[in-house]
């Protein structure tokens, strides 16, 4: 049987300004870790079973 999910805790003070920055930064990819990504992706895609 699963487990119970416990709560999200509430985040203040200095964890919650670090994580909103972190959240505000824009990750980039470069085009040759994109390509793997969806390279990946494909053929996980190809051999689901849905």
């Amino acid at each position: 049987m699963a487990k119970p999910i416990k709560e999200t805790p509430i985040l203040f003070g200095e964890d919650a300004r670090r994580f909103e920055a972190r959240m505000k930064e824009k990750r980039t990819e470069s085009p040759e870790d994109r390509a793997r990504r969806l390279k990946i992706y494909e053929m996980l895609m190809a051999t689901a079973n849905f």
